[in-house]
């Protein structure tokens, strides 16, 4: 089966691989046809070859074939769970990460099937969707507070929709990008264009906001620039990849502010990925801004590039599959 490889950082070639078979599959696991992808802000150190250090030594990584690609949309070619049949359009998670690939093994627990009059490329948006609303759910009640995102990439943006759709009294976007042009589709009262550190230097007592959620990841500065920004008693959502074990932490401030700080991956996937389709045919507003450019497969290089350089007018890249 052809599969697309990084044989250097930041540098996919196309190659020709085992294709899986149905006698390999596990129970709980689904051979999918892969359809289209998300590139997701998390694949981005692994295309620049980095390594997941908490990863297990059985995942594909760094130059396996379909590496790194998580958000994945396919039709089922062989199932041995017991929710998904031969021929269903599923989309959830790659499990192995590995989904730029012509067919993937993936765990039939985070694939969720959608109805036929989404496209493959729209059915993408569904997977960073329930991540976010998963992260929203772990949070208190979000009506009448003050929300800031740090980062208005694709998922970022997706939190300030949920903010604000949740309530907020007012949702404040922050981004080295300017994000001003899809404010209102995302629900962003305020968009601040500048590093968070500067945004931070601006903050009065008064404008501190009483949830932040951190947005970006992959270093460990904005950990602790939203635990100085958040308001006393405030919360602090940490949502971006941690590329390190460890991080050093402000815990003073921490303590003395009486905050709280939640984490965590996406559990309950199925449920949440069923709760995602259905947000996102009651909010059209979605299906037609949030993805901004579809690439097929065979220009995953430019796809990969384009998504290392963020620019104004660029959302979710996503990849279609022949």
């Amino acid at each position: 089966m052809w599969a697309q490889r990084l044989t250097a950082p930041s540098h996919f070639e196309p190659c020709e691989t085992r294709a899986p078979s149905p006698s390999d599959l596990a129970p709980g696991q689904v051979l999918l046809r892969t359809t289209a992808g998300g590139i997701c802000g998390s694949d981005l150190p692994f295309f620049r070859g980095g390594t997941s250090p908490d990863a297990p030594p059985e995942r594909p990584s760094y130059g396996s074939p379909g590496f790194p690609m998580h958000e994945v949309v396919g039709e089922v070619v062989a199932s041995a769970h017991p929710e998904h049949t031969r021929g269903d359009a599923v989309v959830g998670w790659a499990s192995g990460f590995d989904g730029i690939a012509e067919q993937v093994v993936s765990t039939g627990d985070g694939l969720h099937r959608y109805a036929d009059d989404l496209l493959p490329w729209e059915a993408v948006t569904i997977q960073p969707l329930a991540c976010a609303l998963y992260a929203v759910e772990q949070l208190g009640p979000l009506e009448g507070r003050s929300v800031a995102v740090l980062g208005q990439g694709p998922i970022g943006l997706l939190f300030s929709h949920l903010a604000s759709g949740a309530g907020a009294s007012r949702v404040i976007g922050v981004d080295r990008v300017e994000r001003a042009d899809v404010a209102a589709t995302f629900g962003v009262d305020e968009t601040v264009h500048a590093p968070v550190d500067r945004w931070l230097a601006t903050l009065s007592s008064a404008e501190r906001p009483d949830v932040v959620v951190e947005a970006i990841g992959h270093q460990t500065g904005t950990l602790n620039q939203a635990v100085d920004a958040v308001a006393f008693g405030g919360e602090i959502f940490y949502f971006g990849v941690a590329d390190d074990l460890v991080y050093p932490f402000a815990m003073r401030t921490f303590l003395r502010k009486n905050l709280t700080l939640r984490s965590g991956v996406a559990l309950e996937r199925r449920r949440v990925l069923a709760a995602a389709d259905e947000h996102l045919r009651t909010h059209p507003e979605l299906r037609e801004r949030y993805i901004t450019h579809i690439l097929d497969v065979e220009d995953v290089q430019a796809a990969f590039d384009r998504a290392a350089a963020p620019t104004t007018g660029q959302t979710k890249i996503v990849l279609t599959m022949p």
